[in-house]
């Protein structure tokens, strides 16, 4: 009777185990499954922005490349203007040496709100064979260049061998920032952010550039042409959006509908399982926040969640506090430089 109670107990205890791990399992796999979202062809949403003959049309018009080279970058813009909306394509990086490439991927209104301008940007940030690829991610409203809300990481992954999906989403409530499925970053809406939360209607841009004064080691490693033509490969376009005139915008609320239907999709939602995938990515590869710069802000701006394992990780400067290993005048240098005139760490290392 003993060995039967037993038996039972050990049978009870692994069902229990092996229904924790398809729990775990079925969350693991809501943070990472794919979205469902529609593409379109390059024609059908996209106009060339600027080196017209630097942009390489696939001829079944779902895929396009961006090229640097000697003589100019390249860029596309959406044919439209969108109030609020889901933005996405996947996106291949260049290859080989890229330092002072930059391949970005945004949202703006610059074009027609100079003084005012709303921006969303990816901002990938060239590469040293051998070393991890850096980018960033940055919010404007209102045309806030002067309170920059920059965050700067490392990619987990190669992203010039294969393609991955990259995407903005922006509605009245929340900006996300997603690469694959996984949320990186997420800006939430309040009161106090006031017009530094971007509220007028954008365009969707990406470019190709020479940003050998900054991008890579704040500007040590300079773009070498011999490495040239730098191509950034783009495919499966997303625009899911509500297009808008963007001053008729400015006095109707048509788009509420389409609020909505966007607030309702699957890459609205930030699930536990894509908070706990979001939360992993930041404390492992994020290297600057605005949030934590103090030196910038004493008072950390409205829309700051502070983690208290996260701020462990930073200095006041909003860098991470490095190990000894790095170089022994980095840490006087990083003491020297204004956090202003480095924009957020573009002296890196």
């Amino acid at each position: 009777m003993n060995n039967l109670l037993s038996l039972s107990k050990g049978i009870l205890s692994l069902s229990f185990l092996l229904l924790l791990l398809l729990l775990l399992l079925n969350l693991l796999y809501a943070s990472n499954a794919a979205f469902n979202v529609p593409t379109i062809p390059f024609s059908k949403g996209f106009d060339p922005l600027f080196g017209d003959s630097n942009l390489i049309r696939s001829s079944d018009d779902r895929s396009l490349g961006l090229v640097l080279n000697q003589y100019t970058g390249s860029g596309f813009k959406s044919s439209d203007l969108y109030n609020h909306g889901f933005f996405s394509a996947r996106i291949k990086l260049p290859s080989e040496y890229t330092a002072g490439v930059v391949v970005a991927f945004y949202t703006t209104n610059g074009d027609i709100f100079e003084k005012t301008h709303d921006e969303l940007d990816f901002e990938f940030l060239g590469n040293i064979r051998g070393k991890r690829w850096r980018f960033q991610t940055n919010v404007y409203g209102n045309g806030s260049t002067s309170r920059g809300r920059e965050e700067r990481y490392y990619l987990w992954f190669d992203p010039s061998r294969e393609y991955h999906r990259y995407s903005i989403l922006w509605t009245n409530k929340t900006v996300i920032f997603y690469i694959d499925e996984v949320p990186i970053r997420e800006i939430v809406r309040s009161a106090a952010m006031a017009g530094d939360y971007p509220s007028k209607p954008m365009s969707l841009y990406a470019t190709i550039w020479d940003a050998s004064d900054w991008a890579t080691s704040g500007g040590k490693y300079k773009v070498n042409y011999k490495y040239a033509p730098f191509v950034a490969e783009f495919t499966d376009f997303s625009l899911h959006g509500c297009a808008v005139d963007p001053i008729q915008e400015v006095l109707s609320g048509s788009c509420s509908p389409n609020d909505d239907q966007i607030e309702s999709a699957d890459y609205a939602t930030v699930t536990p399982g894509r908070r706990a995938a979001m939360m992993k990515f930041r404390r492992k590869f994020m290297y600057y926040s605005y949030c934590y710069d103090t030196l910038r802000y004493s008072i950390p701006p409205p829309e700051c969640v502070i983690d208290p394992l996260e701020r462990e990780q930073f200095k006041d400067t909003g860098r991470l506090k490095f190990e000894g290993r790095r170089r022994r005048h980095s840490k006087r240098r990083n003491q020297l430089v204004s956090s202003k005139r480095n924009y957020g760490g573009q002296d890196q290392n």
